[in-house]
């Protein structure tokens, strides 16, 4: 029981990590149907300026761990938020009249420029990253199966998707999200200003990704300049699994597909990790080609 609890929570610790990249792949489909997927890299930039400011507050200072650890968190947001909103400006709006393979195209660029950037910046190598998270006595493995760290990316992934949920629904941006997502031109017509719209949905897209890098960093103990580029793919698996474009779907299949991970390392074999979300996706495509959440959208011809 204690062996299945364990992949239980290790499989909500990946779905949620994946969900909070996910929302921005979903946020930015749903309003432009564009697959960023340079998104992934925002994620791993969070990570990394986590890294160095905690790294920096922790030999030039004497305060606590979770004010650190909140500090950096900040950096991490702001410093993501301009790399997506630059992202959405140089690479994507001058291709927003462009056929969708043409900004696919830019959005691998961008993928590929911005890997190689943090590289040459930083190092090629894994670093380590020590938790800036202090567990909490009655909450180590030793005790209960779960630690501090867990129990935050789980908590804040659900208070992201509720804030987020909020926003769209009652707030005029999102509310102007919403109409764009609906009928761009016709958003245009009645006023609606896309371009700033982009840059809100970019920003706060890449502010969940940072959150994401930032927490998954303090969770795993390393990082690298090629964290985002295969946990940015999981998570489009599970915006795509739990139908992109919704929300609550985004959320859905992030969590399917934590646990399919999770449970198919655990009683499967841990080599083929890594393949169980494609399997996953293949099956529930193939049923629900919109995915769980999604809806089928009629193209006219």
């Amino acid at each position: 029981m204690e062996y299945f609890l364990q992949l239980v929570l290790a499989g909500l610790t990946k779905g949620s990590i994946y969900a909070l990249i996910a929302l921005g792949y979903t946020m930015v489909y749903g309003v432009f149907k564009l697959i960023n997927f340079a998104h992934g890299e925002i994620y791993m930039i969070g990570a990394f300026t986590a890294l160095i400011v905690g790294g920096a507050l922790q030999i030039t200072t004497d305060l606590a761990p979770s004010m650190i650890f909140l500090i950096s968190l900040v950096a991490a947001i702001f410093f993501s938020a301009a790399h997506g909103a630059t992202m959405e400006r140089i690479a994507y709006r001058p291709l927003r009249q462009a056929p969708r393979l043409t900004a696919l195209i830019s959005a691998i660029g961008m993928s590929l420029i911005l890997q190689n950037y943090v590289r040459l910046a930083q190092t090629s190598d894994f670093l380590p990253f020590h938790s800036m998270i202090p567990d909490i006595p009655w909450l180590t493995p030793g005790v209960s199966p779960i630690t501090t760290t867990q129990l935050t990316i789980v908590v804040t992934t659900v208070v992201v998707m509720i804030s987020l949920t909020l926003f769209i629904k009652f707030t005029k941006m999102g509310k102007a999200m919403r109409a764009a997502a609906q009928d761009r031109i016709m958003a245009q017509l009645v006023g609606i200003d896309m371009n700033r719209v982009a840059t809100y949905t970019f920003v706060i897209g890449s502010v969940t990704a940072a959150i994401g890098g930032v927490l998954i960093a303090n969770h795993m103990g390393q990082i690298n300049f090629y964290i985002g580029f295969l946990a940015g793919i999981k998570a489009f698996v599970a915006a795509v699994l739990g139908g992109i474009g919704s929300i609550p779907g985004a959320v859905l299949g992030s969590f399917v597909l934590g646990m399919a991970e999770s449970f198919g390392a655990g009683y499967i074999s841990s080599a083929y990790e890594d393949a169980f979300a494609f399997i996953i996706l293949i099956i529930v495509l193939i049923f629900k080609p919109s995915g769980l959440l999604g809806r089928n959208e009629v193209e006219k011809v």
